[in-house]
């Protein structure tokens, strides 16, 4: 945590202001502001907003950086989760290496706090989880990374998972994960059970994949829903994907819909290219915290992705047919203080009292700032900056 004066700034595009930063929180706003011995930035009349949020990210997946991958496989989800489980090591993929360049990519485009998944699975154990926790401690203070246990490889049908994802919660994970309780486990209960045993004993957090299409996905979200409601566990449940809101009728993903805002459940999109996708302005209009993520990036699933959650909404507002500037607004805030809220980080915002996690945008307004594809001008996390032109104060391995 640092001091600092950030001079002519627009907080969200509004009028020029300055923003007076004290032991990392935002201790002051207004014109003509002055604080001696504090270090000065000029904004410049540069747009200012709560540093982005990455929601839903695989940092121990990216091959950014490495030599081209020529691997990659077609097929079905269970192709793509077998062939990466089995190239790791033959590829020379060092997770702390490659999250780091991961994670270092999403500080120079302005980023503060990253939820990741690694997986945990019966051929790697705890590896992967290690090396992303050596990236967490390297970065700390520089972005915050919150750490998602997930069986990517199943939990039911893999016997030994479920002792493994104890094991990652004990060692450093923050969240516990689910994948698709129906189609991959086929055991909807058991892996359910499980999962929320296991944070109501570690007072976690719960985000469930649900790549699950139509009924079946709809069936399983209920599942969801009835245990969050049973057992008390609103505003601690998160669903990631959740296709189905974008493969059954009106009438069934309205009523889905209604239930994820009054259980507080949230919803983390990547605006899936090829995949039916939830209404963001569904969401939102309910009351649902939504969020908003990269997923893999340039990994052996697929070649494409940058981290930079910029790109990410713009990815995310194509998918969802926004083009009217108030839909542009609410994409900026779901990549930034709707982001916050979705993972339990509420007050994320320009306003006094509040942490100094900041990014400075170029642009005439939000929406024009969406669009634009500049280096972000200054990055700040905790009242220090961290990232300057698109350049982080960190070496990427």
């Amino acid at each position: 945590m640092s001091d600092l004066l950030l001079k002519n700034v627009r907080p969200l595009a509004g009028a020029t202001t300055d923003i007076l930063i004290r032991d990392g929180k935002i201790a002051a706003m207004g014109a003509g502001l002055a604080a001696e011995g504090v270090a000065v930035e000029e904004g410049a009349g540069q747009i200012v907003i709560p540093a982005m949020i990455e929601a839903h990210t695989h940092l121990d997946k990216t091959t950014w950086g490495m030599p081209w991958y020529q691997g990659r496989k077609g097929g079905v989800l269970q192709d793509l989760i077998d062939n990466e489980r089995n190239e790791r090591n033959p590829i020379g993929l060092d997770v702390h290496r490659q999250s780091m360049r991961h994670a270092v990519g999403l500080i120079e485009t302005g980023t503060c706090h990253i939820r990741s998944h690694v997986d945990i699975d019966t051929d790697h154990g705890l590896s992967l989880l290690e090396g992303k926790i050596e990236t967490r401690n390297k970065l700390k203070g520089l972005i915050d990374i919150e750490i998602v246990a997930f069986p990517q490889s199943g939990l039911m049908v893999r016997p030994g998972t479920d002792r493994l994802m104890e094991a990652a919660m004990k060692a450093g994970a923050d969240v516990v994960g689910g994948l698709d309780p129906s189609s991959m486990d086929r055991d909807p209960k058991g892996q359910l059970d499980f999962i929320f045993a296991l944070a109501d004993k570690y007072g976690a957090q719960i985000d469930i994949h649900l790549h699950e299409p139509g009924e079946l996905g709809a069936f399983t979200m209920e599942e969801i829903l009835n245990r969050t409601e049973a057992l008390s566990m609103q505003g601690k449940v998160g669903v990631s994907h959740a296709f189905c809101l974008g493969s059954v009728s009106e009438s069934r993903a309205a009523g889905l819909v209604d239930r994820l805002a009054k259980l507080d459940v949230a919803i983390f999109s990547t605006g899936h290219p090829s995949a039916t996708t939830p209404s963001l302005a569904q969401l939102r209009a309910a009351g649902v915290r939504v969020g908003i993520g990269c997923d893999g990036i340039r990994d052996t699933w697929g070649p494409w992705g940058d981290p930079d959650m910029l790109e990410r909404a713009r990815i995310v507002g194509m998918k969802n047919r926004f083009r009217r500037d108030d839909e542009l607004e609410l994409l900026m805030d779901i990549a930034s203080t709707g982001g916050a809220a979705s993972c339990g980080r509420y007050g994320h915002e320009v306003k006094v009292g509040a942490l100094a996690d900041l990014t400075l945008l170029t642009g005439e307004t939000l929406a024009h700032a969406v669009v634009l594809r500049d280096p972000r001008p200054l990055v700040i996390k905790g009242g220090k900056v961290v990232a300057r032109a698109g350049k982080a104060v960190v070496e990427a391995p």
